[in-house]
């Protein structure tokens, strides 16, 4: 006797492949015309991210130079504890060729990559791995007479500074925004949507020291500057909201950090804008965590004294910390356990040490009108062990 046919209805089918991760969906795309449509509308883009959202499903990835060919890469680390954090995979970037790009977001699953020396900018979705790269600045470069040349030529002394990557929800669009310095400082903004740069008023104060990964929060994007003569320097955070693309000014609270006799490193916890404080001159490094909520900056936890400690890189899943070491080794460090452990990364045989960057991303289907990685672009490599030979 045959038994009946049991089909589940469609919407139930929809929520159990929401909770499915980015690669099987990708798979999933030749079951049928209607799953593959289905997983590229906006409802289920949206469940399946906020699905990783609450799961806290993050992907690690760190980003160093080669120590043998100096050419940029990111290694993808297992985000389990049991593994120790091993790498996974190397992700080579040859369309940055041989300058280190800075990693900006994640926002919805996607990052921007961009080189400062260069007109360079590319956003990556690492989960589909689709990439797509920026148009050139839209920034007039002023003609200048050369007394040598005797005739005019173009100014091509320009640097693109800090910068941040976040989320319009007013018009539903991503956006790029950095500072642009030809003899003059400018500030340019790009838009996913109409795929062109624009350029907005500049707020009369620069970015000043670094940001630990992520510097976006719901819609606005932070950076730390300062204010006041040699010796009498006072913290600020400069914003930016991507809504209405004004920037505004914050006071740092002389509590959470006196300047310059601390550092205070700008970073995302659990979702708000948070710092880092730690002193400038030190043997043994305590970290101070402080995070702000509607303008109160509240202490979350103090790390005591670990030894040989360099720079904090950031916060990875179930809030561990990861640091970099006197010997250029990467560390993590676990505030339920107070237990400090050195992971097998061989981060010391790296060019540009000092540069290493910790980046962290959810996955997403969220999608940028871009191309499939291609091998001018991206390169990955599994590796057979956590250290640099693969």
């Amino acid at each position: 006797m045959q038994r009946p046919r049991f089909e589940l209805p469609e919407a139930l089918v929809m929520e159990i492949l929401s909770m499915l991760p980015v690669k099987s969906l990708t798979r999933f795309n030749c079951v049928c015309k209607y799953w593959c449509s289905s997983f590229q509308t906006p409802h289920f883009i949206s469940k399946n991210y906020h699905n990783n959202l609450e799961n806290n499903n993050l992907n690690l990835l760190l980003s160093r130079c080669d120590g043998n060919t100096f050419q940029p890469y990111l290694s993808s680390l297992s985000n389990e504890k049991d593994q120790n954090y091993i790498v996974k995979q190397n992700i080579h970037l040859p369309f940055f060729e041989d300058d280190s790009p800075s990693v900006y977001g994640a926002c919805h699953g996607l990052l921007c990559l961009f080189d400062s020396s260069k007109d360079k900018a590319a956003i990556w979705n690492p989960s589909t791995r689709e990439f797509k790269i920026l148009p050139p600045s839209s920034i007039q470069r002023p003609p200048y007479f050369s007394p040598f040349e005797e005739t005019y030529l173009t100014l091509d002394d320009v640097s693109f500074n800090d910068a941040a990557f976040g989320f319009d929800s007013k018009t539903d669009d991503y956006k790029f925004i950095r500072f642009v310095t030809l003899t003059f400082v400018n500030i340019e903004l790009y838009s996913l949507r109409s795929n062109s740069w624009k350029e907005i008023p500049y707020p009369d104060y620069n970015p000043n020291g670094k940001t630990l990964g992520n510097n976006y929060v719901d819609g606005i994007c932070y950076w730390k500057t300062v204010t006041g003569a040699y010796l009498d320097f006072r913290g600020l955070i400069l914003s930016f909201d991507m809504r209405n693309e004004k920037f505004s000014v914050l006071p740092i609270p002389e509590f959470v950090g006196s300047f310059p006799e601390y550092y205070v490193d700008l970073l995302v916890f659990n979702g708000s804008l948070g710092a880092i404080v730690y002193p400038l001159q030190r043997i043994d490094t305590s970290f101070d965590l402080w995070v702000t909520s509607e303008g109160v900056w509240t202490k979350q936890f103090n790390i005591k004294s670990i030894p040989g400690v360099v720079h904090p890189l950031g916060f990875g899943k179930n809030g561990d910390l990861f640091l970099r070491d006197a010997n250029d080794e990467v560390l993590v460090f676990d505030a339920s356990t107070q237990e400090l452990k050195e992971l097998e990364i061989n981060t010391y045989l790296d060019h540009h040490r000092f540069a290493i960057s910790l980046h962290t991303y959810l996955e997403s289907l969220v999608h940028i009108n871009g191309i499939q990685e291609v091998e001018k672009y991206v390169i990955r490599q599994p590796t057979r062990n956590a250290s640099n030979e693969y």
